[in-house]
C-alpha cells in the first residue's frame, strides 16, 4: 500500500473515531442519571460497546423496565451488527482472538471504513484503526460523563433525561428516505404510543421492533439505497457504536 494512501486512511479513520468517541460523555451521563453506578456504566461500554444498545439498556433501566426487557430491546437493536461482519469477514480473513477482538470492534463506523477503502490492506486498516479508535475514544468519553454526570444532580435540569430519545431519533431519521421506511416507521411509532399506557417499560419498544421486522419480511429483496450515499458509506450509518 502507498504511504499516501496509508495515510489518508489512518487520517479518516481517527477523524471518525474521534468524532464518534465523544458521543460517550452522553451515554455516561445518562446511565449514571438513570440509576447505574460509575463501573455499571463503564462495563457496558467496555463489553456491549454499540450505542444503540448502551442507550437502550438504561433507558428501560431508568424508566423502571426489567432486566429482560432492557436486554431484549437491546438485542433486537444491536442485531444489524452481526450483519455487518458479513461484509467485513470478506477482507478480514482473521481467525481465534483476532476474531473475537473484530467482532468486537464491528460497528457501524469500522465497517463504513473498511468497506469503504478500494483494496484489502486498506480495507483491513481502516477497519482496524477505526475500530479502535472508536473504543478507546467511546469508553473514555464514557467515564468522563459517569463522573460529570454524578455531580450534575438532577438530569431534567440539563435534559438528560431525554437525551435516549433524542439519540434513538437521530438514528432514525437518516433511515426515512424512501416511502417504505416512513411508513414502518410510523406502524413502529403507533405500536408503541398505544401499548405504552398499558404494558411495563421496554414492553412497547419490543413490540414496535417486531412490527418493524414484520414490515421488512413482508419486502425482503428490495431495498433502497439513500440517495446522498457515497460508494462505500453505509446507508443511514448513525454517529453512535
Amino acid at each position: 500500500m502507498p504511504d499516501a494512501r496509508r495515510r489518508e486512511v489512518r487520517r479518516q479513520a481517527l477523524s471518525v473515531g474521534g468524532a464518534t468517541g465523544l458521543y460517550g460523555v452522553s451515554f455516561g451521563a445518562l446511565s449514571v442519571a438513570s440509576g447505574l453506578d460509575v463501573w455499571q456504566t463503564q462495563a457496558l461500554s467496555l463489553l456491549l460497546f454499540s450505542g444503540g444498545s448502551q442507550f437502550a439498556v438504561v433507558g428501560v433501566l431508568g424508566a423502571g423496565g426489567s432486566g429482560a426487557a432492557a436486554v431484549a430491546t437491546s438485542t433486537l437493536l444491536g442485531v444489524r451488527n452481526g450483519l455487518y461482519a458479513l461484509q467485513t469477514s470478506r477482507f478480514l480473513g482473521v481467525s481465534g482472538l483476532r476474531r473475537l477482538a473484530a467482532a468486537q470492534v464491528t460497528i457501524d463506523e469500522s465497517t463504513a471504513v473498511g468497506v469503504g477503502q478500494p483494496e484489502p490492506p486498506a480495507q483491513r486498516l481502516g477497519f482496524w484503526l477505526t475500530g479502535i479508535a472508536v473504543f478507546v475514544g467511546w469508553n473514555l468519553m464514557t467515564l468522563v460523563g459517569a463522573l460529570v454526570g454524578n455531580a450534575l444532580g438532577d438530569p431534567r435540569t440539563y435534559g438528560l433525561d431525554a437525551a435516549a430519545a433524542a439519540a434513538f431519533a437521530a438514528l432514525l431519521w437518516p433511515r426515512l428516505r424512501s416511502g417504505d421506511a416512513a411508513a414502518t416507521a410510523v406502524l413502529a411509532v403507533f405500536v408503541a404510543l398505544v401499548t405504552s399506557p398499558v404494558l411495563p417499560p421496554g414492553v412497547p419498544v419490543i413490540l414496535a421492533v417486531l412490527a418493524a421486522v414484520a414490515v421488512g419480511l413482508r419486502h425482503t429483496g428490495r431495498h433502497e439505497s439513500s440517495p446522498t450515499a457515497r460508494p462505500g458509506e453505509l446507508d443511514g450509518s448513525d454517529p453512535l457504536p
